[in-house]
């Protein structure tokens, strides 16, 4: 079989970065496939040699890569960028991308990267305090001596890197901070918060909030935890702010934020309270505006949930701008997030994603990482345009899709009844894939443990549902279900699989042919499959006929 050129006028995934993310040749030709280091796997040289390369080998473009405060500044006002310098060699030699993660004022809340001369000095750079009035190793953000010597090694590690990498070959992106937030409290109760909190609500967000009536935070907003939140929500935005603008001034990059979610039925201080999170956004948009993204790390279930509202609409009133392009800095490395990673970028062309401590997951975990960044990487060669994200467990196990009278019902592979592990009592792995429309029934499928039919839309109506053996027939005896049919007779016209083949994309976006699926491989022509623990990617021609 010829190969075959993929063409599209402008990838999705391209438009939607250039809308989002600040001019920047590099990272709008580019998708990250990364993974996150473990906190402590970048603190000596000998580390950084053996880590970078390994994840060469995992298959990751991109590594995300801690830059600490306590290392970079051991000593006030001298700068020591050993270890950031082999990080910067290592990744270039290995043809690796770079997103530094600076581990500056607050680490999961706490300031335990600050360097020793900074926490020991509570005086000159004050905690936050709880309503109870208990200290918190949480630098207070409310404090000018906070943010200035913050600001300050940020901004000699910004300086660094313009001068280490001035094309940014190697960094492409920056994150600033690392999930933010109160815990113990939803609020810092610190003289210099309190004194902030009677003042009235800034203009500039009231005006942002389509709020109309001024008045004091607890004026405009109550006095719940929830107020509390949104209080610190502004000041932590504004404080990010100062150190977003320094580095657009000095090595104008791409810059995001990440944030630790409100899950498991958690109050403000119970979880994070004031992150860059979801329903803040509008809170951390308004007071951090040099902030391209809020990013989420997601370690809990629910993951379609958490990125739907990460992956945030088009709106009028941005401009026809995204408000919010998704990207995932950390997700729970597990056997699902090569899945997962897939449904990213083919529901909402995420920038990219980014399975946390890679480096210590075991090489059943990081496997589907690998084999899914292997059919990624295929399939941006090709530059697709319309794409649709699947990811399916025991519970959700079906979607349909209608492309233009094309209905495709995706299933995960265990709804076929002859596979025993379907029925095993174990816990169904995650099958996800990216499904991309290559024309008029012609279609890609990228993926693991998915089955998808295709029908025409008068062939899914009047579709009967059969239980079925596990041979995949009708059982005998069964009866059909309760569907009710709108004709007694078959009516219209019916589409069927003219060929399913696995095949290959190269570096020029041209298909190469590996083998057909058919027989058997199809289902005698009902289905085009992935089976769990297999990866593969399926080019599927359609044809109609009465």
């Amino acid at each position: 079989m010829k190969g075959r050129i993929l063409s599209a006028l402008l990838s999705i995934f391209m438009m939607l970065l250039s809308n989002t993310l600040r001019a920047d040749n590099v990272i709008s030709q580019f998708h990250i496939l990364g993974g996150e280091l473990s906190n402590s796997a970048a603190t000596s040289v000998s580390d950084i040699e053996e880590v970078l390369p390994r994840m060469k080998v995992l298959g990751l473009n991109t590594v995300l890569v801690p830059v600490y405060w306590e290392f970079l500044e051991s000593v006030e006002g001298q700068m020591d960028f050993t270890l950031f310098d082999r990080t910067i060699d290592v990744a270039r030699q290995q043809g690796l991308k770079i997103v530094p993660l600076w581990f500056g004022a607050w680490k999961n809340s706490m300031s335990c990267y600050a360097p020793a001369w900074f926490k020991r000095d509570v005086k000159r750079f004050p905690r936050a305090v709880t309503a109870e009035g208990k200290p918190l190793e949480i630098a207070s953000c409310f404090s000018n001596n906070v943010l200035q010597a913050d600001l300050k090694a940020f901004s000699a590690l910004m300086q660094h890197i313009a001068e280490k990498d001035p094309q940014r070959e190697v960094v492409i992106m920056m994150q600033i901070e690392n999930e933010i937030g109160m815990l113990e409290s939803a609020r810092d109760h610190s003289p210099m918060a309190e004194k902030a909190y009677k003042q009235p609500v800034p203009q500039a967000l009231l005006k942002a909030l389509g709020i109309k009536q001024p008045g004091s935070w607890a004026e405009v907003f109550g006095t719940d935890d929830y107020t509390d939140e949104k209080f610190m929500a502004w000041h932590y935005a504004c404080y990010v702010e100062h150190l977003a603008q320094a580095a657009r001034r000095i090595h104008n990059m791409p810059l995001y934020v990440n944030a630790a979610m409100n899950s498991r039925g958690r109050k403000p201080g119970e979880y994070p309270s004031a992150g860059p999170l979801a329903h803040l956004a509008d809170i951390w948009k308004a007071g951090a505006p040099s902030i391209d993204i809020l990013a989420p790390d997601i370690y809990d279930t629910g993951f379609k949930s958490w990125v739907s509202q990460y992956a945030m609409p088009l709106r009028p009133q941005d401009g026809g701008k995204l408000k919010n392009r998704l990207f995932i800095p950390e997700s729970r490395c597990c056997e699902n997030s090569g899945v997962r990673a897939l449904y990213a970028f083919g529901e909402h062309q995420a920038l990219g994603f980014s399975p946390f401590a890679i480096d210590q997951a075991s090489p059943k975990e990081t496997e589907s990482v690998t084999q899914a960044y292997n059919l990624l990487s295929q399939i941006f060669n090709a530059k697709p345009q319309n794409t649709w994200g699947l990811l399916f467990d025991q519970e959700d196990r079906e979607r349909i899709i209608d492309d233009e009278g094309v209905v495709m019902t995706c299933r995960h592979y265990f709804t076929l009844p002859w596979d025993p592990r379907a029925t095993d009592g174990s816990t169904w792995p995650e099958g996800g894939a990216m499904l991309i429309r290559l024309g008029k029934y012609d279609y890609l499928l990228a993926g693991s443990g998915v089955v998808i039919d295709f029908k025409t839309r008068i062939e899914k109506q009047q579709e009967q549902q059969k239980k079925l053996g596990e041979d995949g027939f009708a059982e005998a005896g069964s009866e059909t279900s309760n569907f009710k049919f709108q004709t007694s007779n078959f009516n219209g016209s019916r589409l069927g699989l003219l060929s399913v083949d696995e095949v290959t994309i190269d570096h020029q976006g041209q298909m190469q042919f590996l083998r057909r699926h058919n027989g058997d491989q199809s289902h005698q022509g009902r289905h085009a499959r992935i089976s769990v623990g297999d990866w593969k990617l399926l080019h599927i021609q359609l044809y109609e006929y009465k």
